[in-house]
């Protein structure tokens, strides 16, 4: 008896890659909510958390804009803004082979997506985001966990594109990445 493995040509390949995915975004989504959840829990109404003296603080925000305060109460943006990134990072993540070498870029492409709907969850519920990390030393805007997912993706990205992945791999098996004219 012969047993062949199904490829979901809908999907572009394995449908393990998709469903890892998705249980790796839900679990990304579950910690960001909780974390807020303990921050309205136990930061709102108070003065917050010293930490370290005069260097990190946990202290609660209501933060109605975007990254450093930016579009404050602009929601109707956020949602559409949002779709358009999820669509891009599903075209993104079906177009990056399921091969082990590339499973720190679908990991990143999970980062930046589990960082947008943790933040738009909180938008679409309330109306604003709830932050609470602040690092005082260099005042520097206070930020969630959903934030965190997306600046640590940025950094893992820019470092595998400049260190990791030789030019002629991403030629080879991903071509959009290319910058060669065909």
């Amino acid at each position: 008896m012969v047993v062949r493995k199904v490829k979901t040509i809908a999907f572009g390949g394995s449908m393990k890659k998709y469903i890892q995915a998705l249980i790796g975004l839900l679990i990304l989504l579950g910690l960001d909510q909780w974390t807020k959840y303990l921050a309205v829990v136990h930061l709102k109404g108070t003065g917050g958390i010293t930490l370290i003296d005069d260097v990190f603080r946990l202290q609660y925000l209501e933060n109605r804009g975007v990254a450093f305060g930016m579009f404050q109460n602009q929601t109707w943006f956020f949602l559409p803004f949002t779709i358009l990134i999820a669509l891009l990072m599903i075209f993104l993540y079906y177009k990056i082979p399921a091969s082990k070498k590339y499973f720190p870029l679908r990991l990143c492409i999970i980062l930046v997506t589990a960082g947008a709907f943790g933040n738009i969850i909180d938008r679409a519920r309330q109306q604003y985001v709830v932050d609470f990390f602040y690092f005082k030393l260099i005042d520097f805007p206070i930020f969630n966990v959903a934030d965190c997912y997306v600046v640590i993706a940025v950094i893992l990205f820019v470092i595998l594109i400049l260190f990791y992945y030789k030019e002629e791999d991403l030629e080879r098996d991903i071509p959009f990445f290319s910058n060669k004219k065909k």
